[in-house]
């Protein structure tokens, strides 16, 4: 051995020993970012629950729409397509904005404009200012859910499906504790007072809990231990960079594949329950007594919640793609049921549950998996990027809706379950392969040696296998 040479022995004890040093700084970084995520994370979910009824509620609208002006109703669900559009397709550009100033100003922006959509959907007496009124809605609702969903990321690296999945939830859920107030002030009060009372009171909320949003501190987020699910430190992409890696848009057309089924049966759950005639027929269940499209659109709302954080919880523990397989089969199943066994009215609120616990997971499984591997920094962007796959998605939902007039529903569910299942197979069969190559080629020795240090320094074993 040559004089400049140091045993092996050595090399490792100073790299223990300055993991043993470093530990009490991880240990502060750790408590002051989880001094008050929780509340972040509560006040995240408040402002979700306000946006949830300009999607999941607009099923109520449309028809009411479509009697007072004598418009096709093709033309008038033409405004919740616009509606996701301008939702999604922004919140890149919104993510952004949040990633640089803060989520407080885009969400309190945010809420202002959900007012405003609603409240002018309530004097709309034309298609263009339907779409236009839907549409400012959309900007405001994807301002808020992206910034959310992205500061929810950003607060939680070490269990981004389940904070992903808690946040989205309230996206999901959030209309069920007013689908039947609404449908109540719609029946006595007209759709128009519903637009403007519920819009204002939801834009007021939003802006107020906005003012309490912040982002957490970065050199906090940078010193704390890795997520397991990650397993090394992770070179941080921003968007333009994400995207020329095909594993991006592996993950976008699993995201359209999944996201247009949900949607179409998200817009069209009274219409289907109409043709189907179920729609008025009384369903009791649990001491509770509601028309059956009621009942379907409040029990669809809770399933819509709970996946949502479940399926998260679960892909933090068995791994994001094996997570997708089964909940994307259950989405395939539920829609293949829904068409065969739909007509009965108890098995049509049943069913449709199922469809949507299938389906609301994909708002806490892609974000999690797309800052698994592009990084937390820029999370509130990429994840908006990722998300406009939602907005692609939409626009099969007309083309569905005249599918469903030349043939059926049931040949609409047909395709949507077909879609359904191959976003499955994608998971475990491409998604999860490709993923695991990336992470291999952008980890050096150095980078997994730091996550061996900090996988010890939380108390873990140093080495971790791939799931």
């Amino acid at each position: 051995m040559t004089k400049n040479e140091e045993p092996a022995s050595s090399t490792r004890n100073e790299k223990s020993s300055s993991s043993s040093a470093e530990a009490p700084a991880i240990e502060a970084a750790r408590e002051r970012l989880k001094a008050g995520r929780w509340w972040q994370l509560v006040f995240g979910v408040i402002c979700m629950v306000m946006i949830a009824n300009l999607q999941y509620s607009w099923t109520l609208f449309a028809t009411p729409i479509a009697d007072k002006y004598h418009w096709k109703l093709e033309l008038v669900q033409t405004a919740f397509t616009v509606f996701v559009l301008l939702e999604t397709w922004l919140v890149p550009i919104e993510g952004w904005l949040a990633d640089r100033l803060g989520p407080r100003l885009v969400v309190v922006v945010g809420g202002a404009l959900a007012a405003l959509g609603w409240g002018l959907s309530a004097f709309a007496d034309s298609l263009p200012l339907l779409y236009l009124a839907y549409g400012i809605a959309g900007i405001g609702a994807g301002a808020v859910y992206g910034t959310c969903v992205g500061n929810a990321l950003k607060w939680f690296p070490e269990r981004r499906g389940l904070a992903a999945g808690i946040t989205a939830a309230g996206f999901g859920a959030g209309a069920a504790a007013t689908v039947i107030p609404l449908g109540w002030t719609i029946d006595t009060h007209g759709y128009e007072a519903t637009f403007l009372w519920f819009g204002i009171g939801q834009g007021a909320v939003i802006m107020i809990i906005g003012m309490l949003l912040a982002a957490p501190d970065g050199h906090a987020v940078a010193a704390l231990p890795k997520p397991v699910a990650v397993r090394t430190n992770r070179p941080q992409f921003n968007w333009h960079q994400m995207i020329r890696t095909p594993v991006f848009w592996v993950m976008y057309v699993m995201f359209v594949l999944m996201g247009a089924g949900g949607l179409f049966v998200t817009a069209n759950l009274k219409q289907i329950a109409v043709d189907f005639k179920v729609a008025d027929v009384p369903v009791s269940f649990a001491g509770l007594t509601l028309k059956a499209v009621l009942f379907a659109l409040f029990l669809d709302k809770i399933m819509n919640g709970l996946t949502r954080p479940f399926f998260g919880w679960v892909s933090d523990r068995i791994g994001r793609e094996t997570t997708m397989f089964i909940a994307f089969g259950i989405e395939a199943i539920g829609i293949v049921a829904l068409s065969q066994l739909g007509t009965d009215p108890v098995l049509f609120v049943v069913l449709s549950g199922l469809v949507f616990f299938g389906w609301g997971e994909i708002y806490s499984l892609f974000p999690s998996t797309c800052a698994d591997t592009y990084g937390w920094k820029y999370a509130s962007t990429n994840a908006g990027v990722l998300y406009t796959a939602k907005g692609t998605a939409a626009l099969f939902v007309p083309l569905a809706v005249l599918l469903s007039k030349w043939a059926s529903w049931h040949t609409v569910f047909m395709v949507a379950a077909a879609a359904n299942g191959l976003a499955a197979v994608m998971a475990l069969v491409v998604l999860k392969p490709m993923r695991q190559r990336m992470l291999a080629r952008d980890t050096s020795p150095a980078q997994a040696e730091d996550a061996a240090g900090d996988r010890v320094a939380q108390g873990l074993p140093a080495a971790v296998h791939s799931k």
